[in-house]
């Protein structure tokens, strides 16, 4: 995997091509283009029987700059990277950069080609490949771009990680009506690919993202408790509350609640039944968490059964 880092400063994980695929490829782009070229040269030669030898010559020059190399610089324009090969392969052109390639790119890696693939029979193609770390041609390395897999091996279902269970249900009287759409959005795409970020940029992403959220919501995040942790309980309450809303009846809130003291929240006026001792949810409430907090052992010993450990109101702190 190539780590390409953009003006953002986010790592971006990008799977190069190696010889293999773009020999296939290409291949295919070939095949596709000398066809093209043959039946344009049978079509025009039919045309231009009575002309001498000179006009059927200059014909043939332009028939080549045009079909072998302009059609291959077209279409890896208007495709932003993605020709007839590539697109079966899964494959496709990027700038270094990772962003789409434009008409200059397609320009110098269409003029190098023309060297490197259709006069050398892709020897210095492959020979250049081979000895680049990302398996880049000559053409690539001028024009800065890179070929990438687009296709790659399907991985675990990016799921939202759960929050602590003691800090579910703590944000069930929040007022969440000001908060966009968009937020929600940047919070969940953060959360899912948070351990795929560099530590020092994903905490400046996640203290960006909760000072927004605070700033939206009015409310202060419980002492101690990191950025990362109070993105992933406000945002477990939002997708409880759309849960409830999409299925038309009240669910359970699992784990503690520290707004008025123990016990469960009220939703539409009726409290909200706690789930009862050995059960599954309550299983669920003490087990792991993908955030561990320090002291959390401790805390559970002080909370006892009432979840709060005496606090009469508002949050308390994971220490």
């Amino acid at each position: 995997m190539s780590e390409l880092v953009t003006g953002d400063a986010v790592v971006l994980g990008l799977r190069p091509a190696r010889l293999p695929s773009r020999a296939l490829a290409a291949a295919v782009d070939l095949a596709v283009v000398f066809f093209v070229f043959i039946l344009i040269s049978v079509v025009v030669g039919i045309a231009s029987v009575t002309l001498d030898e000179a006009a059927v010559a200059a014909i043939t020059v332009a028939l080549f700059l045009l079909v072998l190399i302009g059609g291959p610089i077209a279409v890896e324009t208007l495709s932003h990277g993605r020709s007839l090969g590539k697109l079966a392969c899964g494959l496709r052109v990027v700038r270094d950069d990772g962003g789409p390639i434009r008409f200059r790119h397609a320009l110098v890696r269409g003029a190098m080609g023309a060297v490197e693939i259709l006069m050398t029979f892709g020897a210095v193609a492959c020979i250049a490949s081979l000895v680049s770390a990302r398996g880049r041609r000559l053409g690539d390395v001028f024009a800065g771009t890179l070929v990438v897999r687009e296709r790659v091996a399907a991985r675990g279902s990016a799921a939202l990680p759960p929050p602590p269970p003691w800090l579910v249900g703590r944000f069930s009287q929040l007022d969440l009506s000001a908060v966009p759409d968009e937020l929600w959005l940047a919070a969940r795409q953060y959360l899912t690919r948070m351990h795929q970020l560099d530590p020092g940029v994903g905490g400046s992403i996640a203290g960006r993202l909760a000072d927004e959220l605070v700033a939206r919501t009015g409310i202060v995040p419980p002492q101690g408790v990191p950025a990362a942790t109070f993105l992933a309980a406000v945002v477990h309450e939002r997708k409880a509350r759309d849960a409830r809303r999409a299925f038309a009846r009240v669910s359970p809130v699992v784990g503690p609640v520290a707004v008025g003291g123990s016990g469960a929240p009220a939703v539409s006026g009726a409290p909200l039944p706690t789930a009862p001792s050995g059960s599954p949810e309550a299983s669920a409430a003490s087990g792991s968490s993908a955030f561990p907090m320090p002291g959390d052992g401790a805390r559970r010993e002080a909370e006892g059964p009432g979840g709060v450990g005496g606090s009469s109101g508002g949050f308390a702190p994971p220490g």
